[in-house]
């Protein structure tokens, strides 16, 4: 199984949704930079569970305990691990659907790899282990910071109600992560409608960065277009994601699909700020499809571990909209890769190496 992601910053996750805990080991922090662990925590309470009744119930606190890799405070250049103890696992839930594979759920996939699966809550394929991307990504906020760059998430669209302002300083203060004040209550509304049917809603994050360098990512294999799909299609429930334009690019022409270039920049920015693979100094403008949460509380027609017909009839607590809470998870993925992409363009050209090493 691959745990691991990132060239020169990265990082390897391990545990499982009803495990004893969850933790990431993250590898490329430069030495000396000052380890904010209560910016850390914030980024943790923005994707933990239990905030609303729009999200899951699960009553975790997501406090986060660093074992490794910091002195005084400062990183000193090892690997920092970090750990989070599961505290409210209610795997009695689960027992009823231990030989069932749930639809829309990874349980046959895992099966049919592996021959076997822990069916308490997915374990490892759950998304409860996507707090330890957060973690790794509020370290690369914390690189990120020193250089000015920002980036920003929120949800701009739940099932079919769109954002049509896009403010990232309300979504984060809002209790679904909206973009938009004025559709809100009407995303709400349909959420909690979703939700009192024993149903389910898909969503739409949109993620934004300001301030971002001109020449990141690495040609041909390494693009950076390319590495953000990775990561963000990596999140669960994420079945597509769009640069710029996205999806509409195939109805455009040539001529008007151009970002006319100005002295003092583009006058469009349908590319997203990515050309060739590489970031041109624009904002970059990321939009992430997450799919329904396929928990749902209704019979479903399935197959258990037999191959025999059966009826699916879940408990516990899950997302009526796994979108709210994916916002941060894109957030950090997409930081961690453009921190990934700074170090390995720094040897991009001799000069910059001379810089450090000619004496």
């Amino acid at each position: 199984m691959q745990n691991s992601f990132g060239v020169k910053f990265g990082f390897s996750t391990f545990g499982e949704s009803h495990g004893k805990a969850i933790g990431v080991i993250i590898d490329g922090v430069p030495a000396g930079l000052k380890i904010d662990e209560s910016f850390i925590q914030k980024e943790m309470d923005r994707r933990k569970p239990g905030l609303s009744k729009y999200t899951s119930s699960r009553d975790e606190k997501d406090k986060i305990e660093i074992l490794s890799g910091l002195f005084d405070g400062v990183s000193t250049g090892t690997p920092i691990g970090m750990i989070i103890f599961n505290q409210n696992q209610k795997t009695k839930d689960y027992e009823n659907i231990k030989d069932i594979f749930r639809p829309g759920h990874a349980d046959i996939t895992y099966f049919s790899k592996y021959g076997l699966r822990d069916y308490r809550g997915g374990g490892r394929s759950s998304a409860r282990e996507t707090a330890c991307r957060v973690a790794c990504g509020a370290i690369a906020k914390l690189i990120l910071n020193q250089l000015n760059i920002k980036v920003l998430s929120g949800v701009s669209q739940v099932g079919d109600i769109k954002a049509n302002n896009l403010d990232f300083d309300f979504a984060m203060v809002s209790e679904i992560n909206s973009l938009d004040k004025d559709v809100e209550q009407a995303q709400k509304n349909l959420i909690e409608k979703t939700k009192n049917e024993h149903d389910s809603i898909g969503a739409v994050v949109k993620v934004l960065v300001l301030n971002s360098p001109i020449g990141l990512g690495e040609p041909m294999y390494h693009k950076l277009d390319a590495k953000l799909f990775e990561a963000l299609g990596g999140i669960n429930a994420v079945k597509a994601v769009g640069i710029g334009d996205g999806f509409e690019v195939s109805q455009h022409k040539g001529s008007t699909n151009n970002d006319t270039i100005l002295p003092n920049g583009f006058a469009t920015n349908h590319s997203g700020g990515i050309l060739g693979g590489i970031s041109n100094g624009d904002e970059i403008v990321l939009d992430i499809y997450f799919k329904a949460t396929p928990s749902i509380f209704q019979d479903q027609k399935t197959i258990n571990t037999k191959n025999e017909e059966t009826i699916c009839n879940l408990k516990g607590r899950h997302d009526p909209c796994v979108g709210i809470r994916g916002a941060v998870v894109c957030e950090a993925m997409v930081a961690i890769v453009l921190v990934d992409m700074l170090l390995l363009n720094t040897s991009s050209k001799i000069e910059n190496i001379l810089k450090v090493y000619k004496r």
